[in-house]
């Protein structure tokens, strides 16, 4: 049965409860672990035991970090990094050129660096180059190096490794073929001889572990390695911003990283943070939409290293040009994606959007963008998504996927298929290279493979709401406890709480598309905003006169704009009473 009733809300949705057993979940949870009901309802939806919640909403890194020698091949990458240290070999770290191949390759920088040992940074242009080790940069970099770090990218990369004439050690966590390239390790949880167990980490998790079991290796030869908690704010930031799922192991370094973050320790964070005019703590809206971007800019438009450099740097003043370097490069990335994103939308529509891929390609699509496009594209469609950008008969495509569909193994099928140049990723992203006449039965045969896995056969998506609020329980405090049931991402979704039977006031239009008003009678009123409404149905639904009242469901949040906190509803959908 439809919460409320809501079969079909201002915006097409269903909005749906706790199911019967869930309901009884909560308030178990609420009796054990006197918490209030919202937030009960709240870890029910989780999963979450009634006598797990206390653990669950103040989760313990060291309780849920796994041992790093569980992931094969952590043992020998750890012996052979901690070897060219002690040989002061050198070293060259190759990254991929988002953001959690930067963190990744700053997490080993900055190691390298406080052990008193320098290394090379290489990331590939993303135009030049594409993705991952080539041939002859591998070639060159092995002539100058003993030793050559792949982290975020490596797995598939046979011939490259093959042709660096050095020892390399690959730290990714991409899709892995049937057979691995000629390295001293590969450390990788979604190799296909893993259980799958730690598939969820994001390169920079991976990263992370590594550092743990060389700290764990110096210990028991009686040095100390560097303090690894002041580590995680990089691996929260590629976390997020990798849209890796917000769960386990995961939602533990989130959510100390972002304390860490707090502490403005790392000049090249200071520094974006400030370009980005942030005025509270990091959330990980902030690293997800502010800071993860503009790290991003560089390496989509602009110099690709220039991300890694940011966060690596120890120098304030260095951290200070690169971050407004960056914040520039991003706005002209804004611009150049909207373009883009305009015409992948419109030509997706006309092609049909009610199967199990949408996808747009287009002559001349900047390929730094296409995979921001094919993220809008999965938003407003809830459909895996390719977006393309063609040069010279070839293109370069990035790929978005939803929550149940693993479109990194079907690309990587199309690819072994030979439709595909090249392709692969992991669970919810992938890259691909097609030739122009190739590309449409390249995508039915990727559409075949998606709708296998289910893609495609629902409706409009789902609104999943918590449960109903009062305007007058809505406090800064319960905020804080559902708060703690955080953070929310991927695969953890902010929680969502309907205000019943509303009248709906002080309706004001800000800017070109966004609707603040206050709901509630009396006293107990409650301010709102509708990011976005305008786009939609809900800005002139709830903005007509006389509009009579609703049902309002979004997320409850702290508001501090201006100096000032005040309780706030951050409105999703809508529904007549």
């Amino acid at each position: 049965m439809a919460f409320l009733g809501v079969e079909a809300s201002l915006t097409g949705r269903r909005w749906v409860g706790l199911s019967i057993e869930e309901d009884r979940q909560a308030e178990a949870i609420a009796q054990a672990a006197r918490l209030p009901l919202p937030v009960a309802r709240v870890l029910a939806r989780r999963g979450v035991a009634p006598e797990g919640a206390t653990g669950f909403l103040a989760p313990a890194l060291r309780d849920l970090l796994p041992d790093p020698l569980t992931l094969r091949d952590m043992g020998a990458a750890a012996d052979r990094v901690l070897h060219a240290l002690r040989r002061r070999q050198r070293i060259a770290v190759f990254a991929d050129y988002d953001v959690d191949g930067g963190a990744s390759a700053a997490l080993l920088l900055v190691w390298l660096r406080e052990m008193g040992h320098g290394a090379t940074l290489y990331i590939p242009d993303r135009i030049d180059e594409g993705y991952g080790p080539n041939v002859p940069a591998m070639r060159t970099l092995g002539d100058d190096h003993d030793l050559i770090i792949c982290v975020d990218c490596g797995t598939l990369s046979h011939e490259p490794i093959a042709a660096a004439g050095c020892d390399v050690v690959v730290l990714d966590h991409h899709l892995g073929g049937e057979t691995l390239p000629p390295a001293c390790a590969v450390v990788n949880p979604n190799r296909q001889d893993e259980p799958g167990g730690l598939g969820h980490l994001c390169a920079a998790g991976v990263v992370f572990l590594l550092l743990v079991e060389a700290n764990r290796r110096l210990r028991a030869e009686g040095v100390q390695g560097p303090d690894l908690i002041r580590f995680l704010d990089l691996v929260a930031l590629a976390t997020v911003a990798d849209v890796a799922p917000l769960i386990g192991v995961n939602r533990a370094l989130v959510r100390q990283g972002l304390t860490v973050m707090a502490r403005r320790d790392r000049p090249g964070l200071v520094a974006l943070a400030d370009v980005a005019r942030m005025t509270k703590a990091p959330d990980t809206y902030a690293l997800g939409f502010l800071l993860g971007p503009r790290v991003n800019a560089g390496g989509r438009i602009g110099q690709a290293d220039l991300g890694a450099r940011l966060l690596a740097t120890d120098n304030p003043a260095e951290a200070a040009a690169l971050a407004a370097r960056l914040d520039t490069l991003n706005t002209e990335r804004r611009e150049i994606e909207a373009a883009v994103r305009a015409e992948a939308l419109a030509q997706a529509e006309a092609r049909g959007v009610d199967g199990p891929l949408v996808w747009a390609a287009g002559e001349g699509w900047h390929p730094g963008v296409v995979g921001i496009a094919a993220a809008r594209l999965k938003e407003a469609f809830d459909r895996p998504s390719v977006v393309i950008g063609f040069e010279g008969g070839i293109g370069k495509g990035s790929a978005r996927s939803v929550a149940g569909v693993d479109l990194g193994a079907a690309v990587a099928r199309v690819a072994a298929e030979g439709l595909f140049l090249k392709g692969g990723g992991h669970r919810m992203a992938a890259g691909l290279t097609v030739a122009q006449d190739a590309l449409e039965p390249a995508m039915a045969r990727l559409a075949e493979l998606l709708a296998r896995q289910g893609a495609g056969q629902t409706g409009p998506r789902d609104l999943m709401v918590e449960g109903l609020l009062a305007p007058q329980a809505l406090t800064a405090d319960l905020v804080a406890q559902i708060e703690a049931a955080g953070p929310f991402g991927a695969s953890a979704p902010a929680p969502r709480f309907v205000l019943a039977d509303q009248r709906v006031q002080d309706v004001r239009r800000i800017g070109e598309s966004h609707l603040r008003l206050r709901l509630g009678d009396g006293a107990a009123q409650v301010q709102a905003i509708c990011f976005g409404a305008f786009d939609g149905p809900l800005g002139p639904a709830l903005s007509a006169g006389g509009a009579g009242r609703f049902h309002l469901a979004g997320r409850v949040e702290v508001d501090s704009w201006g100096g000032r906190e005040k309780v706030q509803l951050r409105l999703d959908d809508a529904a007549r009473a």
